[in-house]
């Protein structure tokens, strides 16, 4: 799972403000040594027209089911996106009457999709609505009535819900066609997509409950996040665990319904390929991707129980942190590809596998490209899984604690270099005064840091990225005109520390908010893990700490690097430094040239021109954009719409917005 510390740098940016004040935001940058533009290698190049099945609507969380993230729309373009303006906003109440508790452990991540002439999201606290995609008027909503008070381990949050259309239905019955969302408390709920109603022979009046494997130690610890996967007549999800509390923990099976009744098809224990391991998770919290043609359900799969230990699971632990292909008729292996070996770096796959089409010399290829928390890219041949760009095992550091027995290599890329750094020398630590940067180095330097996969350590361990990335669950965007993946990744560090178990730290039965610590019952060791920041609680790393990128897929070459965000809101005074910020939430690309993207800890929607990455325009927002956008035309005009309410482990504004943005009528 990903684990986000608010940086709380509204004070910590006080000096910062002075120096600007006298010296000007362009001064401040040269001051430390920093450029707005990261190196460009090179230029997107256009190959050919998108395929005619790619970027028609958005009719699923990705767009499509493979996670394009791509609309054919051209309406808006780099020509005139300087004209885009609030079209309307839909405020849905969410956060009313909510404590201050539940306020605190919640994020709008939702992105809509267009299904039956409705725009259809949920909120953070998993109720559907229904909005008119012209003027956001509320048509319908269904409410679940999930319990609050319940501390989700990973927040109350939805990301969105799928549309099934049941092709052996009139076209008038009720539930001919169906969303399917996942709650808070691990129900899956299938509604009429016309009209929200509940579809009572679904289950149990509409609901079916993903039972744990084992009891839950309280009612956070297992729920669902992401929107469900379809294919053909099946509905498949999986679930988010919470993380380090315990070495036998539940188990991260995949669960396949069927989408008239609600019967099991099929599950897949993502450990099942380690018979002998002991302990739980490996589970599938993030978006899956669907083959229809293949018939394949394409898996992104995290680390097993607990994430900074290893020694009840020796081996590579297969399936496990890796990419899994199962046929969706049975739930069987298809093919597998594992990018981290015995995973105690909390490594997981975060972001929905990437289905695109990639041309070369002349011949079109089906990839599954799969973004990471370590700043990597693996582009697999989707029909076999074997690399499509070249992958290698290379030795990584060994002498880990006692106990621990690490794989020796570990798969990187070869033509694609990691696209945030995975190492900082301490003499290069980020500070804005001789003593806050003195302060970095003195904590860089008393830990262990010799890149990626450093063994976790009772000294410290430097991890870079952290755990929030490198790339996350906004995943990534692919223009096929280009062959060119987007996607946003942070460049910030984390200590993590390896404690002897004690009695005392095996009563704790969750991970704190902030300086975190996790029993990890079972293993020989807790665990605790903070961001790496200076006195005035800057990152140590140097900036850019959030970044935006264009990979061509044929090459693996990396295209072009831009800093995302600036300090905006979270600095004193409102100074605007384009230093770049951590971001959760990912981009998309039209047809116009360009990627959109909000994400930051700035409130603001950028747009890109995809060709070269310069930024031609930002809308402001209403309260945080850590969500996804999207992109539709309603009646001849081109929408571009983001969930703007916010992310509690950002520290960002919170709210219950849709802002829809358009050009002037």
């Amino acid at each position: 799972m990903m684990t986000y510390t608010p940086l709380r740098v509204t004070l910590m940016l006080a000096l910062l403000f002075i120096a600007a004040s006298f010296l000007g935001g362009t001064a401040v940058r040269s001051m430390l040594g920093f450029s707005d533009d990261l190196t460009i290698e090179g230029d997107a190049q256009i190959v050919r027209t998108a395929p005619v099945d790619v970027g028609g609507g958005w009719e699923a969380y990705g767009g499509d089911k493979g996670g394009n993230r791509y609309s054919a729309a051209t309406q808006i373009n780099i020509d005139n996106v300087d004209q885009l303006s609030i079209a309307w906003i839909h405020h849905s109440g969410a956060l009313d009457g909510k404590s201050d508790a539940d306020r605190s452990k919640s994020a709008l991540q939702t992105t809509p999709i267009l299904v039956e002439g409705s725009l259809v999201f949920c909120t953070q606290f998993n109720e559907v609505i229904a909005v008119d995609p012209g003027s956001g008027a509320e048509k319908w909503r269904y409410d679940p009535k999930v319990p609050t008070a319940s501390n989700p381990a990973n927040q109350y949050t939805c990301r969105g819900v799928s549309y099934w259309k049941d092709g052996a239905a009139e076209a008038d019955a009720k539930c001919a066609t169906r969303l399917f969302t996942g709650t808070v408390d691990a129900r899956l709920i299938a509604l009429d997509a016309k009209t929200g109603e509940p579809c009572e022979e679904f289950g149990e009046n509409g609901t079916q409950r993903i039972q744990p494997s084992i009891t839950l130690r309280w009612p956070g610890e297992f729920q669902i996040t992401s929107a469900p996967a379809i294919i053909g007549d099946t509905v498949v999800t999986g679930t988010s665990i919470g993380d380090n509390l315990r070495t036998d923990a539940p188990k991260g099976t995949v669960f396949a319904f069927d989408t008239r009744t609600g019967a099991i098809k099929w599950t897949f224990d993502p450990l099942s390929g380690s018979p002998d391991i002991r302990g739980g998770h490996s589970n599938v919290w993030s978006t899956i991707a669907v083959d229809e043609e293949r018939k394949l359900v394409i898996i992104p799969t995290s680390s097993p129980s607990p994430d900074y230990y290893g020694g009840n699971r020796v081996g590579d632990n297969l399936y496990a942190n890796s990419v899994v292909a199962l046929n969706g008729d049975d739930g069987t292996v298809a093919w597998h590809f594992q990018t981290v070996h015995h995973d105690v770096w909390d490594y997981d796959l975060p972001a929905q596998p990437g289905l695109y089409q990639v041309w070369r010399e002349g011949k079109a290829h089906d990839v599954v490209a799969q973004v990471t928390k370590t700043g990597l890219l693996f582009v697999l041949d989707r029909e076999t899984g074997k690399p499509f760009l070249p992958i290698e095992e290379r030795a990584v550091p060994q002498g880990a604690e006692k106990g621990e027995v690490l794989s020796p290599t570990q798969p990187f890329p070869v033509n694609t270099p990691a696209i945030v750094p995975d190492r900082v020398d301490p003499s290069d630590a980020f500070g804005i005064t001789f003593w806050d940067r003195w302060a970095c180095k003195a904590q860089l330097e008393s830990l262990r840091a010799e890149g990626l996969f450093t063994p976790p350590t009772i000294q410290g361990t430097l991890s870079l990225p952290f755990t929030g990335g490198g790339a996350n669950w906004g995943s990534a965007a692919f223009d096929p005109n280009r062959n060119l993946l987007v996607v946003n990744m942070n460049n910030v560090g984390q200590y993590m520390r390896l404690q002897p178990s004690t009695t005392e730290s095996a009563k704790a039965n969750k991970i704190s908010d902030d300086d975190e610590f996790a029993p990890m019952e079972g293993a020989p060791y807790g665990m605790s893990r903070a961001m790496l920041l200076s006195p005035l609680g800057l990152p140590c790393t140097p900036p850019p700490w959030g970044i935006l990128a264009g990979i061509d897929l044929d090459s693996g070459k990396i295209v072009w690097r831009k800093a995302l965000g600036t300090t905006e809101d979270v600095a004193p005074g409102g100074l605007a430094l384009k230093l770049g910020t951590p971001a959760l939430g990912g981009p998309i690309v039209t047809a116009g040239g360009l990627v959109f993207i909000g994400a930051t800890s700035d409130h603001y929607l950028r747009a890109f021109n995809v060709v070269t990455g310069n930024e031609l325009w930002k809308g402001r927002l209403p309260a945080g954009g850590q969500a996804t956008p999207m992109s539709y035309v309603w009646k001849g005009r081109q929408y571009v719409v983001i969930a703007a309410g916010g992310a509690s482990n950002m520290g960002s504004k919170l709210g219950d917005n849709i802002v829809a943005f358009a050009l002037p009528e």
